[in-house]
């Protein structure tokens, strides 16, 4: 079983329009990051897509995992549904299962409103809206456990992978009983936005209390801002067990 993560950085990604600092003027390959999103490859051979922000074509083209056959959406932010149209391709054998907060999926009917209707117009994408909150589902032979996750003041998902991972984005505040769901785990994937306090996103090292607190046996860090600083210079700063996630990074876990 591997994740590939298609995409580690924040709303704006890196480079930033119209910024010239040291990391968005950076040729190193690992401080070019699109907007957050994964796709897991599970043990049955599915493909299970995490968020579709408005990168998601451009990821998908260059994925070495390209044939998602669900999505599981962490909350409807645009960074993270923005590219939900661009999966009309994968809809051309039926309705492709989307994952998520009732409060998601209706964000989503509202902002696609041509999918949902009566009388669709030929070629659009067509969609099976599937509610979620804390009950564990399955798809295929992937136990997917999802997570009441603080983004802020906002209720959002993240997602238990098999007890083998967890995935988290966007996370200003973890409660206890989600610390105990995770406590020990092999892999985790969490946010950790800059260096600086943050209104909605954790700073590094808040994530890195967190992570302290779930000890798993490892952790990549996601969803970072130009504001942390040039890869090769943060990552100095990061227990051995924790590194940054990048791009077109795989993992088995």
């Amino acid at each position: 079983m591997e994740i590939e993560f298609l995409g580690t950085g924040t709303s704006t990604g890196i480079p930033q329009i119209g910024c010239n600092c040291s990391v968005c003027k950076s040729t190193d390959a690992h401080d070019k990051r699109l907007r957050t999103s994964a796709i897991i490859h599970a043990d049955d051979g599915k493909e299970i897509l995490i968020d579709c922000g408005p990168d998601f074509r451009q990821q998908i083209l260059h994925a070495r995992y390209h044939n998602p056959c669900a999505l599981l959406v962490t909350h409807s932010h645009y960074d993270h549904v923005g590219g939900i149209d661009d999966l009309r391709p994968f809809c051309a054998h039926g309705k492709f299962p989307i994952y998520a907060r009732e409060d998601v999926l209706n964000d989503i009917r509202t902002r696609l409103p041509y999918c949902f209707v009566q009388h669709p117009y030929p070629g659009v994408p067509s969609f099976d809206m599937i509610p979620i909150d804390k009950a564990p589902f399955h798809i295929g032979t992937t136990c997917i456990e999802p997570l009441h996750i603080w983004h802020y003041k906002l209720l959002i998902s993240g997602f238990k992978i098999n007890d083998r991972a967890a995935y988290i984005t966007d996370a200003k505040h973890i409660d206890n009983e989600v610390i105990q769901q995770l406590n020990g785990i092999p892999t985790l994937i969490i946010n950790a936005l800059r260096i600086s306090e943050h209104i909605s996103h954790m700073s590094l090292s808040q994530a890195l209390e967190v992570i302290e607190r779930i000890a798993p046996a490892r952790t990549y860090l996601i969803h970072m801002s130009h504001d942390m600083g040039l890869e090769r210079e943060a990552a100095k700063m990061l227990p051995h067990t924790v590194n940054f996630a990048h791009d077109g990074l795989v993992i088995a876990i």
